[in-house]
């Protein structure tokens, strides 16, 4: 059985030893990903390094995505380290005064989300466990732009929840904060970043188009190199201008785990099928994001419900579902990916789900080429598609008319066949003198598929043998 979908494996303290990637990438994973919210750049230049080492010695491409914090908010600290009771109905106030917080306020750090929230605001505390609604913004607003005072609140009323302690993330769903997409902290990260030549750069809690727009600005005045990003959907904002944002974006991850804090939770998987429909019309890669396999951190097996996650997301066609604590901090990564391959393997193999209907794909004018190479195949059974790709754009747009054959793209750049790797039923080869000279035996050994018809892309040129 063919795995089509492809695995991102985020890289921790229990996955980040040379041995262990090594095993991870042979039993399914296709990207790793670095997570900036944790460790220092040092850390995550050592695990980059020795992703590229494996890469080298496998001689297979492997992509790499350093995964920004951004604007992360959190509150601030409490006079004591135990936990607060908050009453249904009470007033808490939320204000920048550094002072150590009690049952009645405490400090939100960030000036720009106070200034930001009005009445009838959600702030949600914990993962949405805590909800307070704020009553009143007009005092830090006057407060705030007339300097009239050194601090500036809103008040709250408690609607749901109780216990309250330090450094607690929030949500702020019913808000747009006027501020940059990059804090401080991304903005040295990136400039480390960029500095490795990664293959992707994902942007956290993007909200509008222009947030995309300003990170590709700071990424192309610092390097030439062709780093591609990825727009993370997790907030209401993002999802009502998708159109925008994955028009300047080079492909999509949705991350379920905020996005369920900020829409109701039941709305996200009609979310997560319309995105995945609406990448594969622009040629956009998507990925599926967020506790796919999180009972895996602690335990050997994975639950019923989680297998059939994943397995959704395959018969969705979506590009790359990707793992963050399984792999990070679990008891055993290895097996964590030996688990999903299986799933995905069964799931792309079932040929009820997956047989492709020509007359059913996704179809708008720019398509219709990419549409008839994946037709093309079909009608004559042919056992794979092998695209000579100098940008990865051809074999992008044949990627996402999901023509559940493999997809051998054959490149002259080592980013390009990378990037390559995060598209579904893509396998990527960088060789260029198999480039050069157009080496279809040699690309079919490599990938270890046998010789049948094929459907050959070069240019403009499309043939069958």
């Amino acid at each position: 059985m063919q795995k089509l979908t492809k695995i991102i494996a985020s890289i921790g303290p229990n996955s980040q030893k040379q041995k262990i990637i090594k095993e991870m990438i042979a039993a399914g994973t296709d990207v790793c990903r670095l997570n900036f919210s944790h460790d220092i750049k040092r850390i995550q230049g050592a695990k980059f390094d020795v992703i590229r080492k494996i890469s080298a010695e496998l001689g297979r491409p492997i992509a790499i995505i350093a995964d920004l914090q951004g604007p992360k908010h959190r509150i601030g600290d409490f006079k004591t380290s135990d936990k607060y009771h908050l009453e249904i109905g009470q007033t808490f106030v939320l204000d920048n005064d550094p002072a150590l917080g009690d049952s009645k306020r405490v400090q939100l750090p960030d000036e720009n989300v106070l200034l930001s929230l009005k009445t009838g605001d959600r702030v949600l505390l914990n993962d949405g466990k805590i909800e307070l609604e704020v009553t009143e913004d007009a005092g830090c607003k006057m407060q705030c732009e007339k300097k009239k005072k050194s601090h500036c609140s809103v008040t709250t009323r408690v609607i749901r929840g109780s216990e309250i302690w330090s450094r607690r993330g929030f949500n702020i769903p019913d808000t747009e904060v006027e501020t940059s997409v990059l804090t401080k902290k991304d903005r040295a990260d990136l400039e480390y970043i960029l500095s490795k030549n990664p293959d992707f750069v994902a942007i956290s809690f993007v909200q509008k188009p222009e947030d995309i727009a300003e990170v590709r600005d700071f990424i192309t005045a610092r390097t030439s190199y062709p780093v591609q990003i990825i727009a993370k959907i997790e907030r209401p904002q993002a999802v009502r201008r998708f159109e925008d944002i994955a028009g300047l974006a080079d492909a999509i991850m949705v991350a379920r785990g905020d996005l369920a804090v900020e829409m109701p939770y039941w709305q996200v998987p009609s979310i997560q099928r319309s995105l995945v429909r609406s990448c594969r019309r622009k040629n956009k890669p998507i990925v599926i994001a967020t506790q796919m396999l999180a009972s895996m951190v602690n335990s050997e097996f994975p639950l019923r419900a989680e297998v059939s996650d994943v397995a959704t997301s395959a018969y969705l066609r979506t590009d790359s579902v990707m793992l963050s604590e399984e792999t990070t901090i679990g008891n055993n990564p290895l097996l964590v990916i030996q688990t999903m391959s299986k799933i995905l393997a069964n799931a792309d193999d079932d040929s009820h789900e997956n047989s492709y209907d020509w007359n059913r794909v996704d179809h708008i004018p720019e398509n219709d080429w990419s549409r008839s190479v994946a037709s093309m195949a079909y009608l004559n059974k042919a056992s794979v598609i092998i695209v000579f790709d100098r940008d990865g754009t051809a074999t992008r747009e044949i990627s996402c008319r999901r023509p559940d054959i493999p997809i051998i793209a054959v490149c002259n750049s080592p980013v390009t066949a990378n990037q390559l790797c995060l598209s579904r039923g893509v396998y990527p080869i960088f060789d260029e003198r198999m480039f050069g000279q157009r080496d279809i035996a040699a690309a079919l050994s490599t990938v270890g598929i046998p010789r049948g018809k094929i459907v050959i892309v070069d240019g403009e040129k499309i043939e069958l043998q």
